[in-house]
C-alpha cells in the first residue's frame, strides 16, 4: 500500500478520535448501548425458558396410542 495511503488513513483516524472525544453525548450512546444489550439478553431469556417449556410439553405427550381419546 502506497505510504500517502496510509497517511491519510491516519489522519482521518485521528480526526475521528477528536471528534468523539469532543462530543458531549458519549456517555448517553454507551448508555443506550448498554440499555439494549440488556434488553436483547432479557429476551434471549424469555425465549430460552418458553422453548424449554413448550419442548418439555411436547415430550411430555404420549404417541404410543394407549392414551385416552377414542379410536378411529
Amino acid at each position: 500500500m502506497p505510504l500517502f495511503i496510509i497517511d491519510f488513513l491516519l489522519t482521518e483516524i485521528r480526526h475521528r478520535w477528536r471528534m468523539v472525544r469532543a462530543s458531549k453525548d458519549a456517555g448517553y450512546t454507551t448508555e443506550t448501548v448498554i440499555g439494549i444489550a440488556l434488553l436483547a439478553a432479557l429476551a434471549i431469556a424469555v425465549i430460552a425458558i418458553i422453548a424449554a417449556k413448550i419442548t418439555a410439553k411436547a415430550n411430555s405427550i404420549n404417541l404410543d396410542g394407549t392414551g385416552g381419546g377414542t379410536k378411529t
